[in-house]
């Protein structure tokens, strides 16, 4: 067990910084403002009209799968559907601070196919950091509720509980204006904050976004 939780922490820390480094890597080479890139005596653009906030904003579907092992893994391939809401006014055109400010809501579920695998329904707040080359790294934090496991040795993670923290990390491509591919890491548990065993729920995947 202690060899199971070192190897998921190291994969956590791996995952983790990949994700900083994508993310610093898409601030770095984000290209100058146009009124940074004005002679001194050209008068200072109008700046431009923000676009209207748009509630339904982007939907994702795909397919992930556990990368837990032993008593912990869920068998099975799992499909996966979230819709990304924009109440906040996130512009892919601002820079990396204007894009924190303003994150998206998503909800989503990931959907078990083997009596090891929960059902997942989950929400929250999503961070993404869109770069003008395409390239995109993105933050979720919020919750979880499931039908898991909580103590059975035998039937897939013992989860302790049925409402868990959820939380993921992403890194994608928008192909246009609409189209994008995402590779995922999603991770569920509840922080030891609920009695019983924290065994957690771990899942990597692919997630094709359309942007409306």
């Amino acid at each position: 067990m202690s060899l199971h939780v070192d190897l998921v922490r190291r994969f956590s820390r791996n995952a983790l910084s990949a994700f900083v480094l994508l993310s610093s890597v898409a601030i770095a080479y984000q290209p100058a403002s146009g009124a940074d890139l004005q002679p001194a005596s050209a008068p200072p653009a109008a700046p431009a009209a923000a676009p209207a906030p748009k509630i339904f904003d982007e939907l994702r579907f795909g397919l992930s799968g556990s990368i837990e092992d032993g008593h912990d893994r869920e068998d099975g391939v799992m499909p996966d559907v979230m819709v990304l809401f924009n109440p906040f006014g996130y512009n892919p055109a601002d820079d990396w601070k204007g894009q924190l400010l303003h994150p998206r809501i998503h909800i989503g579920t990931s959907i078990g196919t083997t009596h090891t695998a929960a059902q997942q329904l989950y929400g929250g707040l999503s961070w993404t950091l869109t770069n003008p080359n395409g390239f995109f790294t993105e933050a979720g934090f919020g919750g979880v509720v499931h039908n898991g496991n909580l103590t059975d040795e035998n039937d897939g993670p013992k989860l302790g509980c049925h409402l868990l923290f959820h939380e993921y990390l992403g890194a994608g491509y928008n192909f246009d204006s609409h189209w994008s591919l995402m590779a995922q890491v999603a991770h569920s548990s509840h922080a030891n904050l609920c009695d019983g065993p924290n065994g957690g729920m771990t899942r990597a995947g692919l997630m094709v976004g359309y942007k409306f």
